[in-house]
């Protein structure tokens, strides 16, 4: 039987402005833009432990884990230093809705882009209960 093997790609319908909305994530979260306006993320170029991993699940319709934001959808995005990132984020005006947490697999903290879609940071550590303790 043939099978999903990962993840092809992200996309998603701007609310207003979609090259202001890629301009902010480039500046912001450092996607790298590419001429055709979308951004080509590889695995080998991310340096976490587990050698790359994405996760895929489906929230029940009455989750309030996206909130506040009211799409359907959330984006967790591989960050390679998140505490760094929330430095640049806070430098630049951008509320940290909620973190740094630690978990057994990795550091997170989440943030609202300028359309109100919630967005997932994620710095991935080797699962393991130590993570937890930081």
């Amino acid at each position: 039987m043939a099978k999903i093997t990962g993840i092809g790609g992200v996309f998603f319908k701007s609310k207003r402005d979609h090259k202001a909305l890629a301009v902010w994530y480039q500046k912001h979260l450092g996607m790298p833009l590419e001429p055709w306006g979308g951004a080509a993320l590889r695995w080998p170029d991310d340096r976490a432990e587990d050698k790359g991993v994405t996760a895929w699940h489906i929230a029940d319709p009455k989750t309030d884990w996206f909130s506040p934001s009211e799409s359907s959808f959330q984006i967790n995005y591989r960050v390679d230093n998140l505490l760094e990132m929330i430095t640049q984020l806070k430098s630049a005006d951008i509320e940290i809705v909620k973190g740094p947490e630690f978990h057994e697999n990795g550091v997170f903290a989440w943030i609202m882009d300028p359309e109100g879609n919630k967005v997932e940071l994620w710095e991935p550590k080797i699962f393991d209960e130590k993570n937890k303790s930081k």
